[in-house]
């Protein structure tokens, strides 16, 4: 086996077939634009971080130089590169948000969970993401996503039952 396929079998065949799926959306020759969808579905599949490792091996299959990858990965809030909570919470803090309490949902979130924003609580439950530019639902406001799920018109007391809900 050389060293590109060796690279490539550590990525699945979910994370190979979502990759050649979003290959085949773009003009032939296109494959950097594979790497967003190559990138998310590996983090999934990781515990919701990239390793250089994974990285490297999304690169070797979309036959890019690493650092192609690494760029997307290190620029994209949605991406992160060390071990993290086993949720993933992110509270917008835009404009909308902002002006109707985002300040106040994070500030409870730190108080509730222990944590600071960028860091995981102890037990590895929960990841309080960094500041969110914007999470595309302005007529929510405050809204944050947990994992995929968006939730509106927070509230301290929401937000806790969005907590107790999470394993």
């Amino acid at each position: 086996m050389n060293a590109a396929a060796s690279k490539t079998a550590l990525l699945s065949k979910h994370v190979r077939e979502a990759t050649d799926a979003a290959i085949k959306k773009y003009p032939e020759g296109c494959l950097r634009s594979a790497i967003f969808v190559a990138l998310r579905e590996t983090q999934h599949e990781n515990g919701g971080y990239l390793t250089t490792e994974l990285m490297d091996a999304v690169a070797a299959y979309l036959k890019l130089q690493p650092i192609m990858v690494y760029e997307v990965a290190t620029f994209y809030s949605m991406f992160t590169t060390h071990p993290v909570g086993r949720h993933s919470l992110s509270v917008c803090t835009n404009i909308s948000c902002m002006l109707r309490g985002a300040d106040d949902i994070v500030a409870h979130l730190e108080k509730k969970l222990g944590i600071k924003t960028g860091e995981s609580t102890a037990d590895g439950r929960c990841y309080l993401r960094r500041e969110e530019e914007c999470l595309a639902a302005c007529a929510g406001a405050p809204m944050m996503m947990v994992d995929e799920k968006y939730y509106e018109k927070l509230t301290p007391e929401k937000v806790d039952k969005i907590l107790e809900g999470l394993k």
